[in-house]
Parts: C-alpha cells; sequence; structure tokens
C-alpha cells in the first residue's frame, strides 16, 4: 500500500488556493475596481474617487468640485461603468468641501425633505430647497431626479453639500450621506 504524503498534499492545496484566490482579487482589482476607478475620475466635477466593492454593491466615494452637477455625475458613472458594475447596486457616497451655513441649511430642512421622501411627493423636496434658499441668503439649492434618487446640491461659494437620497422608503433610513 502507498502511503499518502501529507506535506505534498498540504502544500498543493495551499498553493492552489492561493492561485485561485490571488487571481480572483486580481481580476477584482484590475479588470473591476481600476476601470470603473478610471471612469468615476473622467467625470467632469469628480475630483477624486475609491471604489468599494461587496458582493451585491458598489460603493463609490466621489469627492466633488462645488459646480458639478450630482445627477449627472450618478448618470454617467452608471451608465459608463455598466460592464464593471453588472447586476450589482451603484451606490454613491458624495464629499465636497463644506461649510457649516451649508450644514445648518440643510438641517433646517431635513424635516421636509424627509416628509416629502416618505410620502413620495418628490415636488415637496424642490419645494423645501426653495424655502431653504429663501431663509439662508447666498445658498444656492438645486434638485435633480431619476429613477433611482433624488439629488440634492447646496452651494455657497466656494462651498458645496451634495445628498443622495434615495427614492426606495425602505432603504431610506436616516441619510448617512448627509
Amino acid at each position: 500500500m502507498n502511503k499518502i504524503k501529507l506535506i505534498p498534499i498540504t502544500i498543493t492545496a495551499a498553493l492552489t488556493a492561493a492561485i485561485l484566490f490571488g487571481g480572483w482579487f486580481a481580476y477584482r482589482h484590475y479588470g473591476i475596481e481600476k476601470p470603473l476607478d478610471k471612469v468615476a475620475v473622467s467625470v467632469p466635477g469628480v475630483e477624486a474617487a475609491n471604489i468599494d466593492m461587496t458582493g451585491s454593491l458598489v460603493r463609490i466615494s466621489v469627492e466633488l468640485a462645488p459646480g458639478a452637477n450630482l445627477g449627472d455625475v450618478y448618470r454617467t458613472i452608471k451608465q459608463d461603468g455598466a460592464g464593471e458594475i453588472g447586476s450589482r447596486q451603484l451606490e454613491l457616497k458624495v464629499t465636497a468641501r463644506g461649510s457649516e451655513l451649508l450644514d445648518k441649511a440643510w438641517s433646517y430642512s431635513l424635516f421636509d425633505v424627509a416628509e416629502a421622501m416618505e410620502n413620495r411627493k418628490y415636488s415637496g423636496v424642490r419645494e423645501a430647497m426653495e424655502k431653504l434658499s429663501e431663509q439662508f441668503p447666498g445658498v444656492q439649492a438645486t434638485t435633480d431626479i431619476d429613477e433611482n434618487n433624488v439629488y440634492v446640491s447646496l452651494r455657497d461659494g466656494d462651498a458645496a453639500k451634495f445628498v443622495v437620497l434615495p427614492r426606495q422608503p425602505a432603504t431610506m433610513g436616516v441619510w448617512p450621506n448627509a
């Protein structure tokens, strides 16, 4: 009878696992994340991007210039990165050079925005932003909407605040990206 040699089998199994997982990570990094990062950075208004992927979610953290159009950024990344995103859900986490005034203005309108989103009366978001612009002179508020999200952009000179509000009430929560 031949004795099973444990050391060569263990080494072979370890090498096989390293090659398989190493190849999977390399494909994910160089075949999906890097091309998607290039797509995100090439969008007008995007200053920096970072990709984080899980099984069914692609989370892209972007730093936007104050004049960026948030809705266009989301739609361009989704369209131009469709091959890399595949069937995964795209989530955009946005940062920008903000200010205390913009944070105060957003918190002022948060109740009206939350109520409009909860009741699916998205025109209420626009009304809340118009009211906000009247209440805080110098703050420009714009809104945009598509089938997935409502986009709110607040600007005050070189400062900006961008908020992506998902249209699915079950996933809204407290808007951790606000």
